[in-house]
């Protein structure tokens, strides 16, 4: 018999991050909330029709990324701007998050996890202060830009444009890591 998953559980371990993730990708806070909105209502009907879901952050970023291509797709009127369509990367990136977040426990995990934990906080170390603390509040901790915005007084384009910059340094600082894992 298949197991059902703890789907409330589910959703407040990840909401912070996919609601990051969807945001950069989103204009409006109310398109973000609906894209999150979507992605837990596939999550629930894929736990009552007792699907095996194998790696959950994985899955969930997979069903993300769709559910911003679908909202996309249906409005035709505004277009994915160029950088966003570089899924390659986004892949790159979700991968490395699922290794750090992901909640499986065997040795192999907890080795992997500690080596990205390591580099990642090498790469941080490496950022600009200010870039780094955007990065950090927004990507690590959950943090809304308009948030960050309130707490530190510094418009939210402003923000965007410091973790944009950081999300590329560490995507380039992080490739020769990522290629690694995979041969693994």
């Amino acid at each position: 018999m298949t197991q059902k998953l703890n789907v409330p559980e589910i959703i407040r371990d990840y909401s912070g991050r996919l609601k990051g993730y969807i945001q950069l990708r989103v204009n409006s806070v109310e398109d973000s909330e609906d894209v999150l909105q979507e992605v837990f209502y596939q999550l629930a009907l894929t736990d009552q029709l007792m699907k095996p879901i194998e790696e959950i952050a994985a899955w969930l970023f997979t069903v993300t990324r769709n559910r911003i291509v679908d909202f996309y797709r249906k409005k035709k009127t505004t277009s994915l701007p160029e950088e966003d369509l570089d899924f390659d990367d986004d892949i790159a990136v979700e991968e490395l998050s699922s290794v750090l977040f992901d909640n499986g426990s065997t040795p192999e995990t907890e080795y992997l996890r500690s080596l990205v934990w390591i580099e990642l906080e090498k790469a941080l170390s490496e950022l600009p202060q200010n870039q780094r603390e955007v990065f950090e509040m927004n990507e690590l901790e959950g943090i809304s830009f308009k948030e960050i915005s309130e707490k530190t007084g510094e418009p939210v384009n402003t923000l965007i444009s410091r973790k944009r910059y950081a999300v590329l340094y560490l995507r380039e600082r992080l490739q020769d890591l990522h290629d690694e894992l995979l041969i693994f």
